[in-house]
């Protein structure tokens, strides 16, 4: 294999380890630091850069092989009739080469936006949830416990308000049977 075909292999390995370590399930005590941690370099300018110009040149191999097995295939269709055996495994070999260059490189483009679009969900799962035990909406947060044991400050000022409408609007029932009866 090729010096550039073992680099894209080695990112296509970094790509897996990534993506199970996003997809295996985890306590959220451990996956929150470690997303978090995951992609802290990723949101560098430089960092987004550079993997742009890393995944355009895989996709240009990527161009590159598919055109070369386009090209392959050709040669091996014209040599199906008449030829040797050895032009013949000569041909398929290239063909073999050229199809797990092409496999390569395209799994390895794939998991690329695959792991990004997984990272999103990640990231978005963590606001939403975090969103939710400030709302008390989430069972067994911090903010849950405080709901259940202690009203805060904002609920007991709106408990009291409420009580308060409710003493004015027993009075105005009051009043408006007194002078129902005064009619």
């Amino acid at each position: 294999m090729s010096l550039y075909y073992s680099l894209v292999f080695g990112i296509l390995i970094i790509e897996t380890f990534i993506f199970a370590l996003l997809a295996v399930p985890l306590p959220m005590v451990v996956r929150r630091p470690l997303t978090k941690g995951l992609a802290q370099p990723f949101l560098s300018p430089t960092v987004q850069v550079i993997i742009k110009v890393i995944l355009g040149f895989i996709l240009l191999l990527f161009v590159d092989t598919v055109n070369r097995m386009y090209t392959i295939n050709m040669e091996y269709e014209r040599s199906k009739g008449a030829g040797y055996a050895h032009d013949r495994l000569e041909i398929l070999s290239r063909k073999f080469l050229a199809q797990r260059n092409m496999y390569l490189t395209g799994i390895t483009l794939f998991l690329t936006f695959t792991i990004v679009r997984t990272f999103g969900l990640v990231l978005e799962l963590f606001d939403l949830k975090d969103k939710c035990s400030e709302r008390n909406l989430l069972p067994g947060s911090a903010a849950a416990a405080t709901k259940s044991g202690g009203k805060g400050e904002k609920e007991q000022q709106l408990s009291r308000e409420i009580r308060e409408l409710d003493e004015q609007i027993s009075l105005l029932k009051e009043q408006s049977e007194a002078l129902a009866k005064n009619m």
